[in-house]
């Protein structure tokens, strides 16, 4: 079955190339810049009352959003990390925009299809429901795009198809790429600690949180942070 990602095909600020949406993109491809897959309708976007949040929230997805199996593209391998569906739940009700921003270099490094790739976001779907935008860089360390964190790209080619600008925007994170990124962009990035997140990186963050949950209740003003976060 086709999935309800509609085509799009735009020119953001960070890169060079288009960003094309597609089903599951070819590799020839994969040189031109990010995908950007968005949902028909836009959950909130244009309704949501301005001035109660940031206009849009991007989540990194490894790490942040589901658990971190390297280059994984078995969606039966698919674990949310804790509070993810609870944080994202929360922005919603807000009728904030989500989305997601990754790296994907296994498509680049031979690792992964475009159809893998395809099959854990719809599983990530099934999980926490419909997101307004991904945006994915398929491209490897050394292919000098302007998508791959901590380049600006994906944070603006998401910000781009949501309408939203990138400086009312926050990205939240698992490792200090995804806060360059967001800072590189104009964005609020906040850092959500792992294991495998470097002291250093921590240290170096401007914002901070335990979980997802945590962070997203800042952000929005929530009971946790009655000053309303970030």
């Amino acid at each position: 079955m086709r999935s309800t990602l509609h085509r799009l095909i735009t020119i953001c600020p960070g890169y060079s190339g288009p960003v094309s949406t597609v089903d599951a993109p070819e590799v020839s491809s994969v040189r031109e810049g990010p995908w950007l897959l968005t949902q028909g309708e836009q959950h909130g976007s244009r309704t949501r009352v301005r001035g109660t949040g940031p206009a849009a929230v991007l989540f990194d997805r490894d790490g942040t959003l589901v658990e971190d199996l390297p280059y994984n593209g078995d969606p039966a391998r698919v674990r949310l990390m804790p509070t993810a569906r609870a944080a994202v739940d929360a922005v919603r009700a807000r009728r904030i925009p989500v989305g997601v921003v990754t790296n994907q270099s296994g498509i680049a490094r031979g690792l992964l299809t475009p159809g893998a790739v395809e099959a854990v976001r719809r599983r990530v779907e099934e999980l926490l429901g419909p997101l307004d935008v991904w945006a994915v860089c398929p491209h490897g360390p050394d292919d000098g795009c302007g998508c791959r964190k901590p380049a600006p790209g994906l944070v603006h080619a998401a910000c781009a198809a949501l309408d939203v600008d990138p400086h009312a925007a926050v990205v939240l994170g698992d490792i200090g790429a995804d806060v360059d990124a967001a800072e590189a962009a104009g964005a609020t990035g906040v850092l959500v600690p792992t294991p495998v997140t470097r002291p250093e990186e921590t240290a170096a963050a401007e914002h901070t949180a335990p979980d997802l949950l945590t962070a997203v209740r800042a952000l929005l003003g929530g009971p946790d942070d009655p000053g309303g976060g970030p």
